[in-house]
């Protein structure tokens, strides 16, 4: 017989571990999507254990469960809606209060609900010490000590689940939230009226029901409707009756009245089981922040510490690259050697190979981009970044929570545009959708390397920290210009919470990093290889070229020019004959393949674009590239690729081939900085429609930002050619 499944789901705010003990449990066995009807992140995981296939499923972090944010939203409606077996709220047991009050609210749901004391460790370096054993009886609630980082209580919390889930406890229970006489009164009243008047209709617990009624639940109300129909004017006007007697009451809103009450009820269950050591505990948090963040030493730290991120990128994923590079030209070779002549054998090796072996070497790049990402984010560090960050925000008008999203650009546009939600004002988010596209995306950064590596090897890793501080730069200045200009507002004060330091589990950044290896590898048999064939088509055809020279009777001629020079020559500069032959009829090859890609389709598209480009210092490739580029960053180096590479060794023949035409180190600057700016990605685009609900803000989007990318590779190409460089 299978397994019976038992579905769990993980609660908590952020910077609670939550997320650490889902990776914990679930491993690689992870499934990440958005939730139906939404674009907040969905992460689902499979693990057998104890005789159960348990199906986690990791909810949006939240510090309550009122509806505001779409990650209340989604976090209160599965809940309610889906009923998971069993509810984990993973508590930080350092920052008590402020976690129980998510507690509560999953509490009140009537649901089965088990609390992990998180972070156990760090409240007791603190001098914190919780009576698990008397919170579980004041609560009613099973109660499990964990340490998720260090993999310490993730066995018993899943054993504890696992039997709430089979035990037959009665719901509704009885110890909840009480609240003051006066209140609880209101709310019996309100209940059983509700009960008395569509008591079979109701979607969910009525007492829970009152209580979000009389807190003024907008979706609540809408689902109140939708069920009860004709009464629902009815329930809902003695609502706003026992609201106006709460109001008159207390002489307050009965949210404010609520969440006090809620407040007063969490401070006795922290009064009752929770006591702190007189001893003076050093914190360490607090004292490693008085040099990350500060005044003088905190922002030159901050800097130090991305460019050593792009040295480690471009450094030590060096040797790496090469072992795929050779094990592609390996590859390629034996391809060669098997295949028979003909279009297919075309298509495979300069098509395919030659388009997506261009791009796939960078994986190793992409991993150790996102690894130092992650150490960013797991230490704790991602939210120092933004609180130096909020006076250089502050010259755009904007605070330092909008470098969250900005940072996290870093990585992938597409999220990081949905970050923005978190922005209370609306302008403050547009603006901030319209300049996040300036972080260099990991999509990039292939094109950094093979221009940065070919015309700057030798401070590849300086160019390219200088391109993503150039992003930084640029986006403060438009920043300044949108708000002075189409986004006038005032600036938003900042709180931004700083979560203790924590040592990170290195099983957690492995998972980050192969989450984004699978997205990287998924583009790579899906929108590159397509790409790369369509690329590889128009290269490739019309095959009835009208040379401009005989290179077949030009090549035959060097040989029989050749064959007769040896037979003549001394046997000393044989050697030195049979070298000069050999590149003579590659020049003459090379002549060829350049000019057959210029008389194809592509070549004639490219050849139309040019005058665009051509004051940048960029050929008709180079523009091609930049144009496919719009679909995806990373088909601008499988464009290269395929329209460059030649030779046994790929990647060598792609860098002597930008060398070789025309390209300068300025030049390949100026593209850099063009890439950097540039209209987003389709993907980008899209989403920027979607979050601001207009496509006039995307294609607004696409025509400022593509028009400040030619005229700033336009100012370092000219100005650069006019100071001599």
């Amino acid at each position: 017989m299978a397994a019976k499944q038992i579905k769990i789901a993980l609660a908590g705010n952020p910077n609670s571990g939550k997320t650490t003990i889902f990776n914990s449990i679930t491993g690689t066995r992870q499934k990440v999507g958005n939730w139906p009807g939404v674009t907040v992140e969905k992460k689902e995981g499979q693990v057998h254990k104890f005789g159960y296939n348990l199906k986690i499923i990791d909810l949006p972090g939240t510090y309550s469960l009122t509806p505001y944010s779409i990650e209340e939203i989604v976090a209160r409606d599965f809940i309610l809606d889906e009923q998971p077996d069993v509810v984990i709220d993973i508590i930080d047991a350092s920052n008590l209060e402020r976690s129980l009050y998510l507690a509560t609210q999953i509490r009140e749901l009537d649901c089965k609900v088990l609390f992990a004391l998180n972070m156990h460790d760090v409240a007791r370096a603190r001098g914190i010490t919780i009576d698990a054993d008397k919170m579980s009886q004041l609560l009613d609630v099973p109660v499990v000590f964990t340490v998720g980082n260090k993999n310490e209580g993730v066995d018993v919390l899943l054993e504890k689940a696992v039997e709430l889930a089979r035990s037959d406890v009665q719901l509704p229970r009885t110890r909840r939230v009480k609240y003051s006489k006066d209140i609880e009164k209101c709310i019996e009243n309100y209940k059983d009226y509700i009960e008395n008047t569509v008591g079979d209709q109701l979607p969910y617990n009525s007492r829970w029901t009152a209580i979000k009624l009389l807190e003024d639940d907008k979706i609540l109300q809408d689902r109140i409707k939708e069920k009860t129909g004709l009464k629902a004017p009815e329930i809902l006007e003695q609502a706003e009756i026992h609201r106006s007697h709460i109001r008159n009451f207390f002489d307050e809103e009965p949210e404010i009245i609520f969440t006090d009450e809620r407040y007063g009820f969490i401070a006795g269950i922290v009064k009752e089981v929770m006591t702190t050591s007189t001893l003076q505990r050093v914190d360490i948090s607090r004292n490693i922040d008085l040099v990350l963040t500060n005044r003088f030493l905190g922002f030159p730290i901050f800097i130090f510490f991305i460019w050593a991120m792009f040295q480690l990128t471009f450094t030590i994923g060096a040797y790496p690259m090469e072992w795929i590079e050779d094990g592609i030209s390996s590859f390629s070779g034996f391809l060669a050697t098997v295949v028979p002549d003909g279009l297919f054998k075309d298509l495979l090796i300069d098509g395919i190979i030659a388009g997506v072996g261009a791009v796939i070497v960078f994986l190793p790049n992409i991993l150790i981009l996102f690894f130092c990402i992650a150490l960013f984010e797991d230490t704790g560090y991602m939210s120092r970044a933004a609180f130096l960050m909020d006076k250089v925000m502050h010259m755009i008008g904007l605070h330092g929570k909008s470098f969250i999203p900005m940072l996290m650009g870093f990585g992938c546009s597409v999220p990081a545009i949905m970050a923005t939600r978190t922005l209370e004002s609306e302008k403050d988010r547009i603006l901030t959708i319209l300049i996040t596209p300036f972080m260099s995306c990991s999509a990039r950064l292939p094109i950094y390397i093979v221009l940065a590596g070919t015309f700057f090897p030798k401070s590849a890793g300086t160019v390219i920290f200088s391109i993503y501080i150039g992003g930084i730069v640029m986006a403060i200045i438009m920043g300044r210009l949108l708000r002075s200009t189409l986004l006038r507002g005032m600036d938003a004060p900042f709180v931004m919470e700083l979560p203790p330091y924590r040592v990170p589990m290195l099983k957690s950044l492995v998972i980050h990093m192969w989450d984004r290896a699978k997205m990287f590898l998924k583009k790579m048999g899906g929108i590159i290889l397509i790409g790369s064939v369509i690329i590889w088509f128009l290269s490739s055809f019309p095959k009835n070229i009208d040379y401009s020279k005989d290179y077949i009777k030009q090549i035959e001629a060097e040989k029989q020019t050749y064959e007769k020079t040896i037979s003549m020559a001394d046997e000393d500069r044989l050697l030195q004959h049979k070298n000069e032959h050999e590149r003579a009829i590659e020049k003459l090859q090379q002549e060829k393949r350049i000019e057959a890609t210029e008389k194809s389709y592509i070549g004639q598209i490219g050849k139309a674009i040019e005058p665009v480009f051509a004051p940048l210092g960029i050929d008709w490739r180079g523009s091609v590239a930049l144009l496919t580029g719009f679909v995806a960053k990373e088909i601008v180096v499988s464009t290269l690729g395929v329209l460059y590479a030649a030779g046994d060794d790929e990647s060598e023949a792609l860098k002597h081939a930008l060398k070789q035409s025309g390209m300068t180190p300025l030049s390949a600057l100026g593209m850099m900085f063009f890439v950097l700016l540039y209209v987003p990605c389709l993907a980008t685009v899209a989403t920027i429609r979607k979050e601001t609900f207009s496509w006039g803000w995307a294609i607004f989007s696409v025509i400022y930002s593509t028009l400040l990318a030619w005229i700033t590779a336009f100012v370092i190409y000219q100005g650069g050619m006019l100071l001599g460089f």
